[in-house]
């Protein structure tokens, strides 16, 4: 049998908090359980948020606590040509189409879509507008930057029903192993979903795609927050020909008013509970570990 292979991949647009901490300890736990491996990914497509620092400061916490991977770290920025090799293939199959849209545009179509069908406004999983489709309809202005999205219709038309689902976890055996079930997936719930973003040439949803290919990843274990993105994932592995991980989604770590950690909430991170004192017995007890 092939050796399970796990990843913990942060962005370091901030510093990580016990919500990593749990998903990274998470990952090391089912990477040893299944006698795997564990790496790690530096996701920093995002030149605009991401910070050397931050990149830093994840190596020492997740030195703190203890973790350690296998083989290299791989870092998104470095294998732009990786996520262009894939964006081009879907786009010479005519599964891409280039939108110069704001996001000012897509909410007041999305908000004109509705009024006319006298409905609410239709979101995606995320709770943003769903794309109405001006640029099908439209020619993109030469001289704007532009998205490239994913035509969903005709992707969903591309693939077999079979490749629609995935194995996802559904507890522990008594004998210590995992049980799974096949979970069928709903892309089109994304719309025409910027596979190519205006600012950088490739998005999350098609580099961690193809990063987990490329890395031989056999297990997926991450947040509940993105569980819905996995029936996108899902649907880009068909498109691309590629494998299909096993999917695990924890359940989150929340704040004494239940919402979950978020760098954007300033949740507080790892590095000041060390500064106050705490030890990685500490943390690792406190998350379960």
């Amino acid at each position: 049998m092939m050796q399970p292979v796990f990843r913990f991949a942060p962005s370091p647009n901030g510093l990580l908090h016990l919500g990593h901490a749990y998903s990274a300890l998470l990952n090391e736990q089912e990477a040893r359980r299944h006698g795997g491996r564990l790496l790690l990914r530096i996701e920093d497509i995002d030149r605009l948020r991401s910070r050397s620092e931050h990149v830093q400061a994840i190596f020492e916490d997740l030195d703190w606590l203890g973790l350690a991977f296998d083989g290299p770290v791989r870092f998104q920025s470095a294998h732009m040509d990786d996520y262009s090799k894939a964006a081009d293939s879907l786009r010479q199959r005519g599964l891409l189409f280039a939108c110069d849209c704001t996001r000012q545009r897509v909410a007041q179509e999305a908000k004109t879509r509705a009024l006319l069908l006298s409905d609410q406004v239709s979101t995606d999983p995320d709770g943003a507008p769903l794309y109405a489709g001006h640029c099908l309809r439209t020619q993109p202005q030469p001289d704007q930057p532009v998205a490239w999205r994913l035509r969903m219709q005709a992707a969903l038309q591309a693939v077999a029903v079979g490749d629609l689902s995935y194995q996802a976890f559904a507890g522990h055996t008594e004998s210590g192993g995992s049980d799974w079930l096949t979970r069928p997936v709903a892309p089109h719930r994304w719309g025409d979903a910027v596979l190519l973003r205006k600012d950088i040439a490739t998005s999350y949803h098609l580099s961690v795609v193809v990063d987990d290919a490329l890395q031989g990843v056999t297990h997926v274990v991450r947040g509940r927050d993105l569980e819905a993105a996995t029936d996108l994932h899902r649907l880009l592995q068909a498109l691309l020909g590629l494998p299909s991980p096993h999917y695990c989604h924890h359940d989150l770590i929340t704040d004494a008013d239940g919402a979950k950690l978020a760098k954007s909430r300033m949740s507080k991170p790892l590095r000041l509970w060390r500064e106050e004192g705490a030890t990685p017995r500490m943390i690792r007890s406190m998350l379960g570990f």
